[in-house]
């Protein structure tokens, strides 16, 4: 369960990117890094249109906690990472899909699909 507003998780999840930020050992943000983020149900969702060795999603994985902002919203946040078989996946991809695909197949196909399923982080409201 995720502690958002519905506000928060309207503006968020319209917001057409999310500006995502890990902490660092001494508890101080890095610097904020531009993403998309889908909304299903009661959650929001990042993917690594990288794969896992891109540096914002190791350091949100390692670190467990940040910050995001989107929508006129900025709040502390626990990353969750989800695991690969987790039903949620193709609600997440169809989330992406409805929002994103306007940018091209190209694109959107580096944030669904089985191969970044294990890039997917949950962000909870902390």
């Amino acid at each position: 369960m995720t502690d958002w507003t519905t506000d928060e998780l309207d503006r968020i999840g319209d917001a057409e990117e999310l500006q995502v930020s890990s902490r660092r050992r001494d508890d101080s943000l890095r610097p904020f890094i531009t993403i998309w983020v889908v909304r299903v149900g009661d959650d929001l969702y990042l993917r690594s249109a990288y794969g896992p060795d891109n540096g914002w999603f190791r350091r949100a994985l390692a670190s467990g906690s940040g910050a995001v902002r989107a929508g006129g919203i900025e709040r502390d946040v626990a990353f969750v990472h989800l695991d690969s078989d987790d039903p949620v996946h193709a609600a997440i991809d169809s989330a992406y899909h409805a929002k994103y695909d306007s940018h091209g197949p190209r694109i959107v196909g580096t944030v669904v699909g089985d191969a970044v399923r294990g890039t997917t982080l949950r962000i909870d409201a902390a």
